[in-house]
Order: structure tokens, then sequence, then C-alpha cells
């Protein structure tokens, strides 16, 4: 049994001057069982109580090659020397912005930013400057950052269809209720209910954001259809697509999910992957849609184009662009899927996977959901008993089942017999708990 006693003294110390101990709603587990981190190296973790982990989280998708590589820190020393932050550019913004417009095709000109909320922040400003419209459309389960316009959801948990649509509530108190009227969701892989509400709203929405691969819903995934028919209905609405590749961008390709999509955005976001852990972000877009950015619409911010991050988002492009080491990632995903189908398939225990390899989504249910709504109906109970238990083997996964797994170049170097291990012991020990406690058990 693992012991949090230094994270568990830590966490009483912290609340004292921290709102639930962390910087981050989402860092906190509970009481006892949030933890706090020492050190992290390839792709493992160890927290301060010393246990080790082999981390599938990775910081929610932001370290692609491993913690600490050696590549893209030496590039981050040479940003240090260049000295920090001037609220001035210099040549490394050009150079970062060029490969991103040669790895994506749909980005013409690109605008950096510190975050994938920023990113998003600004591309909806730009889609309504270019519009004239201020709605937007998101997709049911869709996670876009923590603003206001997209802090609302369709609550449908606890949605009965009998009592017809499902009702629309902020992400917690403070967000205003005012915003709320920009707001329209649907389901996702369902281009009939869109061209309904273009048909009905068109005339006030002038974005559609989407995450092709649901980062923060377990990388449910887009059809290529749906893809294809909502660009078009966009077209028709006059409407800008945002495509948001805060989590799949350089991660799932070269050129993210619009290259795996076939799919050209009007706009695009980026962050995570793009600095291998370093804060940066983008938002790019077409020549004719970021023209807007200057005279039009205000963009900036102190601390964006920053020395340190800019070299080493150059660095990770540059190895993700010229090597092979997005396809070493596929293949151990691929590997990882496979074991840990024969562990489940062993047990009689259902199963499917959904996403990319590299941002992949575990379900206890025969067939993968297509939306948010079949993510309710799928067995989470099992996966949030299962959760706790990978942690005390040294596994770390989002407790949440709507998180993805995420895999990074460095768990190619020994991690996967070891998670397998884990993992088995794991299930073994969830099956035998939830029988010996039959309330535990069942769909949730």
């Amino acid at each position: 049994m693992r012991s949090l006693k230094r994270s568990n003294e830590h966490f009483k110390k912290a609340k004292t001057k921290l709102p639930l101990g962390v910087s981050s709603n989402f860092r906190y587990w509970g009481d006892d069982k949030t933890i706090y981190v020492k050190r992290g190296k390839g792709g493992r973790i160890w927290d301060v109580d010393d246990n080790e982990y082999i981390d599938y989280r990775l910081g929610y998708g932001p370290i692609i090659l491993g913690y600490a590589d050696p590549r893209v820190d030496e590039a981050a020393r040479r940003g240090m020397d260049v000295g920090g932050v001037f609220a001035l550019s210099t040549e490394l913004e050009y150079t970062v912005a060029e490969r991103i417009c040669k790895m994506v095709p749909s980005a013409e000109k690109v605008r950096l930013s510190n975050s994938g909320t920023e990113a998003v922040m600004a591309a909806l400003r730009v889609a309504r400057a270019h519009t004239g419209k201020d709605g937007h459309i998101m997709l049911e389960g869709g996670y876009h950052g923590v603003f206001n316009e997209v802090m609302w959801y369709s609550e449908v948990e606890e949605w009965d269809p009998k009592d017809g649509a499902p009702e629309v509530l902020p992400y917690g108190d403070g967000v205003p209720g005012v915003t709320k009227r920009l707001f329209h969701n649907a389901p996702l892989n369902d281009a009939n209910a869109i061209e309904d509400l273009l048909k009905k709203h068109h005339a006030s929405i002038g974005a559609f954001l989407i995450e092709p691969i649901m980062g923060n819903c377990c990388g449910i995934t887009a059809r290529r259809q749906y893809m294809r028919d909502v660009r078009e209905l966009c077209d028709r609405f006059d409407v800008l697509l945002i495509i948001d590749e805060v989590k799949t961008g350089f991660r799932v390709a070269r050129g993210g999910a619009q290259e795996l999509f076939d799919v050209r955005a009007d706009l695009c976001t980026f962050a995570k992957a793009m600095g291998n852990g370093y804060p940066i972000a983008a938002v790019a877009g077409s020549n004719e849609a970021m023209s807007w950015i200057g005279s039009d619409v205000v963009h900036g911010g102190t601390f964006t184009g920053h020395s340190v991050s800019l070299a080493a988002a150059d660095k990770t492009l540059q190895v993700i662009d010229e090597t092979d080491v997005l396809q070493t990632i596929e293949n151990c995903g691929l590997q990882l899927q496979e074991g840990l189908g024969q562990i489940l398939k062993e047990r009689d225990i259902p199963h499917s996977f959904t996403g990319h390899p590299a941002l992949m989504g575990l379900f206890f249910s025969d067939e993968p959901p297509f939306d948010y709504r079949g993510w309710v109906d799928s067995d989470y109970a099992f996966y949030d008993a299962l959760a706790p238990e990978l942690h005390e083997q040294g596994i770390l996964v989002e407790p949440d089942s709507r998180e993805p797994w995420f895999l990074c170049e460095a768990h190619a170097e020994g991690c996967l017999e070891e998670t397998l291990d884990k993992f088995t012991k794991a299930v073994d020990i969830t099956m035998s708990k939830l029988e010996a406690t039959p309330s535990l058990a069942g769909t949730a």
C-alpha cells in the first residue's frame, strides 16, 4: 500500500493559503488523495512521498516527448540566455509560426498566446468580428477552456429525453447569466442537429467550436462524414469553423486532427504538446480570418512570445516534424490497447477504445459511444472504481473516466510490460472489491 503521508501533510498546509490546496480545481482529488509532485522524467513522475508512477495523464496532454526531455530543455536554456520577456518581438516568433504554417495547411497566419484558453478566446473574438455575429455552437461534452462564454453545458447525465431538450447550466458560480444567450449546444456526430440549429439561429451564430477528438470526454471521435457535413454547413450559413486542437494539435498527426479528418478550419487553436510542457499556445487560420487581428481585433499579452517557451516550442515542433516520433507514440499506444484488451477479454469484461492511440479513451462497453450521451450509458462506475487501484499500483490516470489516457515518446522505453502487469493486478483487485460489495457494482 503506497503512503501519501507527506502529500496529506502538505495539503493541510497548502489549503491555508490556496483554495483546495492547489492552483487548479482539477488537481484536487480529495483531502487525503491529492498528490504533490516532486519530479518527472520520461514517462514517469514521483510524488513527494517518493511513490513512482507511470503517468498516462501527462498534464492533460502537454508532454509529447517525455518529462525533462534533454533536447527541449537544452533549447529552453538557450531561451533563458535571450533574457526572458520584453513585451517586444524576437525573430524566433516568426520561426515558430513558419513551422506551424508548414505543418498545418489551414494555418496561413499565426498569433502566439500563453494558454489554450487564451487562444480560444482570441479565435472566438476573430470569428465575431469576421461574421458580425456573437453566438457560437459547442458540442455536448466539449471543453474549450475556462472563460465565461464557453462555461455552459447541457445537463445530459440526469436528463430524460421525454422531458425535452437537456437543461443548459453554467459550470459553477460566477458565470454571467447574460453569456448564456451566446451559447448553443448539440450532440456530436449529428449533422442534422447542427443544420436545424443554424436554420433557426444562423443570423446570430458566428462560430462553431469543435474538438474532432474530444479531449475532455474520453476521446470520443467525430466521424469523417460528420466533419465534411459541418464544414459545408458552416460555409452555407456564414459561420467560421474553429477546430480546437489544444489537445490534438501536434499529437495525433503533424497536422493535427485536421490532417486525420482531411478537413480545413477557418481558425484553429493549439497549446499542450506544442512545447512539451512549456507554456505556449497559438491561434491560427486563413489569411482572410486572421487579417482581422490588428486594426480591428485586439490581441496581445505581456508574456506572449516568451523566449523560453518559444525556444522549447521551436525544438519540440522540429522533433515532431522531422522525426518519426509520432509513429513511435502511435505504435506504443496500439500495443498498449492490445495488451489492455487481452487482460479485459480474459476476464469477460466488456470494453472498447476510442480516440487515437496517443489520446485514447477506455470504455467498459462492447461499443464505444459516438457522443457524450453515450458515455452516460457506459459502465463508468467500473472505471471510477479501477482508477484508485491503478494509482495504488503506480499507474497514474485521471480519476474521472471522461479523461483520456495520453502517451508520449518516452512510454516506449520500458513502460509497456510494467503497465500491463500492474493493470492486471488493479483489475483483479477491483473485481474482488465489487464482488464483495454488490452495491458498488453495476452501471452508474
